[in-house]
């Protein structure tokens, strides 16, 4: 499970780091943190969900260099890239909906781009965590690049908890049963 994102605190609460932060959040539910891998440009924390091995990461390289990273962590563990889990910012989902699928093209996300040119396959498990539309003419490069509004920030705990929820259900239950239970908008104000 990784966390694609750009790396230092100029970056740590911008919409581009939404999977990073979901990652944070999986890993603190968990009663741990990402630290630095000894043989990996990535921060790691591993554990054990229904009865799984599961290494939640987070690369230290920039967005859109992120396949390098996904692809040493997928090797030094032994994960085949079908099993691999990224969580990222999705421009073309509505603010705090999510969806889960299997493969499929990068959207013209750079960090997926990246990805799918380290490991060879776009076969990847993908929780893609909606930030929606830039608003006007706004650049989408500026957009993702910029903090969460206010009103964003105050549904954004509610969101990470429910993208913890969506990761833990793909663990245990499957793609498929993931997707029927998490891709569906949330009402407005739904806990």
């Amino acid at each position: 499970m990784v966390g694609l994102g750009n790396p230092g605190p100029p970056y740590a609460l911008t919409r581009h780091n939404v999977g990073v932060m979901a990652v944070q959040t999986l890993a603190s539910r968990w009663s741990g943190r990402l630290t630095a891998h000894k043989y990996t440009s990535c921060e790691v924390f591993e554990s054990r969900w229904a009865g799984r091995r599961v290494v939640l990461a987070r690369g230290r390289a920039y967005m859109n260099d992120s396949g390098g990273p996904v692809a040493v962590l997928a090797d030094h563990f032994g994960v085949e890239a079908h099993h691999v889990l990224l969580a990222h910012d999705e421009l073309d989902i509505p603010f705090a909906a999510l969806r889960i699928k299997q493969g499929g093209g990068d959207n013209g996300h750079n960090g997926l781009k990246s990805v799918r040119r380290s490991l060879g396959t776009g076969e990847t498990v993908r929780l893609r965590i909606g930030i929606g539309r830039p608003p006007g003419r706004q650049d989408p490069a500026d957009f993702v690049l910029h903090p969460f509004t206010a009103a964003e920030r105050q549904e954004l705990p509610l969101l990470l908890d429910r993208c913890a929820d969506a990761i833990e259900c793909v663990i245990a239950e499957g793609v498929a049963t993931a997707q029927n239970r998490f891709n569906a908008d949330p009402e407005v104000g739904d806990e």
